[in-house]
């Protein structure tokens, strides 16, 4: 058997083990209302009356109002957008309950993707009975397991893994009463995050400023076309919209997502810790434990290589297409809410609490941005 027979063969044992780890979740939460099941952890009695240990009961129950019919939330946008300044907000709304990102939903997400632009791969699953229903009855069991399983029970369920956004269709297939927010940012911002810092995506180059806003556009034109094709159950949220009038803002999204209005989501600073959690690994954490207020608005002007900044509209054509000025620099985005404006002034007053507060939600210190003092401050402000 030659080399190319050999990893070939790899390749389908890899394909095959992984559909059958999707299988198992999917099995498993078929018998999650077994009678030798209990509520928690239980036993499983065998034909002899033996009884064994089993682990603990998968969180999705046939009787707990969680189905593919649910109406889940799924928050994405290329990183660096303001996914998780969306989550915090909504997770401050007590009948909804985001929480930090899985990473695993985007991932078997991709997987599934990979079988499908196969021919070859997918007849192969074909002709072992592994059919696209039941690989798509396996996925969503499997990503219901972990929205569900991940956090506190709540009315409305939500997930925030940035990259689903590139598999919105095919979660509504999934899911059809789910509801999406694509969250928008000028592109030369999020760009000028992620190398700041130092933000690891695959394809990304953090030494080359064109070769991100590339990649930055190729993604976004994929999550915008998927998002106008999911069509009414998609709502394009723009970041910058969201910071300077986030009442405004948030009481369109609320509306979308058919719940009620509650004004602690425009406090979500004061649930940290409390109602809302933060992973310590997760880039902008840091950042959301602060009020909602303008200093990351335009801190990339002046940033970009010269030679990018003549050709943007060239570079990044989605700019125009979502209604950024590509030549603008600084851009005017508006004017902010009097609310805004006052909770910036308290992050620049009070910058030194907030920064013991940033550095307590992360496990690295060194990357928080140090506070802005009083003469700083002024200068800082748009």
């Amino acid at each position: 058997m030659n080399l190319r027979m050999m990893r070939k063969n790899r390749e389908f044992l890899l394909v095959l083990f992984l559909v059958a780890f999707i299988l198992f979740y999917f099995i498993t939460s078929r018998t999650s209302d077994d009678p030798y099941y209990s509520s928690r952890r239980g036993k499983f009695r065998s034909g002899d009356d033996d009884e064994i240990d089993r682990p603990r009961q998968l969180a999705v129950q046939a009787d707990d109002g969680y189905n593919r019919t649910s109406p889940f939330i799924f928050i994405g946008g290329v990183p660096r957008s303001g996914t998780t300044l969306m989550r915090a907000m909504l997770d401050a709304h007590p009948d909804v309950r985001c929480g930090e990102e899985t990473r695993v939903i985007p991932r078997i997400l991709n997987l599934r993707s990979q079988w499908k632009k196969s021919e070859k791969e997918w007849n192969r699953l074909q002709q072992a009975g592994v059919t696209g229903e039941v690989i798509n009855n396996a996925i969503s069991s499997f990503i219901m397991e972990v929205i569900v399983g991940h956090g506190d029970r709540a009315p409305r369920l939500c997930n925030k893994d940035p990259f689903t956004m590139k598999s919105a269709v095919y979660l509504k297939e999934l899911f059809p009463n789910a509801k999406y927010l694509l969250m928008i940012r000028d592109g030369r911002a999020t760009v000028n995050s992620i190398i700041s810092r130092k933000v690891t995506i695959t394809g990304f180059d953090l030494n080359d400023f064109r070769q991100c806003m590339t990649k930055w556009n190729a993604a976004i034109q994929i999550m915008v076309d998927q998002c106008e094709s999911v069509g009414a159950n998609c709502l394009k949220v723009y970041y910058e919209q969201l910071v300077l009038h986030p009442e405004a803002q948030m009481r369109r999204i609320t509306e979308f997502l058919d719940v009620p209005w509650d004004d602690r989501v425009l406090h979500h600073e004061q649930l940290i810790g409390k109602d809302i959690s933060l992973s310590n690994v997760e880039r902008s954490s840091d950042q959301v434990v602060k009020p909602v207020n303008l200093d990351a608005l335009s801190k990339w002007v002046g940033t970009i290589p010269e030679d990018v900044v003549r050709d943007m509209d060239s570079v990044a054509p989605m700019l125009r297409r979502l209604g950024y000025d590509p030549n603008a620099n600084p851009p005017n985005y508006g004017k902010p809410d009097e609310l805004v404006a006052k909770k910036t002034e308290d992050v620049h007053k009070n910058g030194v609490e907030w920064y013991k507060k940033a550095v307590q939600v992360v496990n690295d210190p060194e990357r928080v941005d140090k506070p802005i003092v009083d003469s700083e401050a002024a200068a800082g402000r748009d």
